[in-house]
């Protein structure tokens, strides 16, 4: 009897070992070779390079970094980057080698809409994740909306909201828009419209610009000409620095009111307080907002010696939010991911009660802020007054709105 009891219990044994061991190999399996990859695509050398680039890298960097500390993983976790040259077929090329030959699992910032609209479809093909940082257009959450891409920081609905209705509602009631002529700025300057009109204010019209355009001077004689109280600025990085600083050589900002629609910290820290006093605009994130967007901020500024963009806070969110969800998964197969991080409730220094939506919307608080006065800062970088919190769902298009075959009406 001892016997067959004692030869029961081994036989039980070396079966729980060996599923154990076929448990452990379809884990490994899973987990891409016992490897997570993470690709930072943005641009390291133009026009946006300051709003992501390589303080993208270093979020992303500063992301993993701070995750191993605190989750400690059996797991390697590997960071990649790439140029996309601001050019769609580029930045489409390197997802698909990145997916192909070189194990990436998920790709984040991916700046610039035409980039993005790319790329997200190149990673449903391959079936992997795009958390996209960077771009702007609705388009990624209306009709181009993928099960496996997440907008996460802002988007032109977003930015568009907050100075359309406030600066309309001040009496500055007719705008013309300088356009950034891919999109980006259509979707941009198309949402601000909407924001115009809806709050009873008009649109005189408006001129397209070239990416990366270098000389500003005919499409500001034009804004100039049209005599609007607003001029509106749909475009970004270099391009709304440059608009700025003609505007101002134009004398444009003594007789009308520029409004940056994607305008940043880094940008008002190009151009100084002096030049840039008393614009308003939306944002996602401000280094200065507490106490944990000052010690994260700051330590990232150790680091680039830059105080962060909101791409460069999203990025960071972004990447360690997803790695958390590959460490509650125990895989970086994608549905399974996405299913996560679609239950998932995100709070950290970026985000307070973040949620995705079923269209790939990552739902959180922006900001109306307006430009201090050279007297107001404090200190370097101390550059905004808060001037509305704007809830997450006022801030997105509301999904009675949505355009995403993904969403069930």
């Amino acid at each position: 009897m001892k016997r067959k009891l004692i030869g029961a219990l081994v036989g039980a044994a070396v079966v729980s070992l060996a599923a154990g061991q076929a448990f452990a190999q379809k884990g490994a399996a899973k987990l891409s070779g016992d490897m997570v990859k993470i690709g930072v695509l943005t641009d390291m050398s133009g026009v946006y390079s300051d709003l992501g680039g390589q303080g993208s890298v270093t979020a992303a960097q500063m992301a993993i970094d701070d995750f191993k500390a605190q989750a400690k993983p059996s797991w390697k976790i590997e960071l990649v980057y790439a140029d996309h040259q601001n050019k769609a077929d580029v930045g489409s090329n390197k997802a698909r080698e990145w997916y192909d030959t070189q194990g990436v699992d998920m790709i984040t910032d991916a700046l610039n809409s035409a980039v993005a609209l790319a790329v997200s479809k190149v990673t449903l093909e391959k079936k992997r994740i795009l958390l996209d940082t960077g771009a702007a257009s609705t388009r990624l959450t209306n009709e181009d909306c993928s099960p496996n891409t997440v907008h996460y920081v802002y988007d032109t609905y977003a930015l568009a909201n907050g100075p359309g209705k406030a600066v309309t509602k001040q009496g500055k009631d007719s705008w013309y828009f300088l356009t950034a002529d891919y999109a980006f700025g259509h979707s941009l300057e198309k949402d601000t419209m909407d924001a115009v009109k809806a709050n009873g204010g008009k649109v005189i019209g408006a001129v397209r610009h070239p990416l990366n355009a270098s000389d500003f001077s005919s499409f500001l004689l034009q804004a100039q000409a049209s005599k609007a109280k607003v001029v509106g600025l749909a475009n970004a990085g270099g391009d709304t620095i440059n608009s700025i600083k003609a505007a101002n050589e134009f004398g444009l900002t003594k007789t009308q009111t520029i409004v940056g629609l994607l305008t940043t910290i880094i940008d008002i820290h190009a151009l100084g307080l002096p030049t840039t006093q008393g614009m308003m605009f939306t944002e996602g994130f401000y280094w200065n907002l507490n106490n944990e967007t000052r010690e994260w901020s700051r330590k990232f500024f150790g680091k680039h010696k830059k105080m962060p963009s909101m791409l460069h806070a999203g990025t960071y969110s972004a990447v360690m939010t997803y790695l958390k969800a590959v460490q509650a998964t125990g895989t970086d197969e994608a549905d399974a991911v996405m299913k996560h991080l679609k239950a998932t409730t995100i709070n950290d220094m970026f985000a307070k009660g973040g949620k995705i939506r079923e269209d790939g919307r990552m739902v959180h608080d922006m900001y109306l802020v307006e430009v201090k006065k050279p007297a107001e800062s404090k200190e370097p970088w101390d550059y905004y007054n808060i001037k509305a919190v704007i809830p997450g769902s006022e801030a997105f298009q509301p999904m009675s709105l949505s355009r995403c075959p993904l969403v069930k009406k």
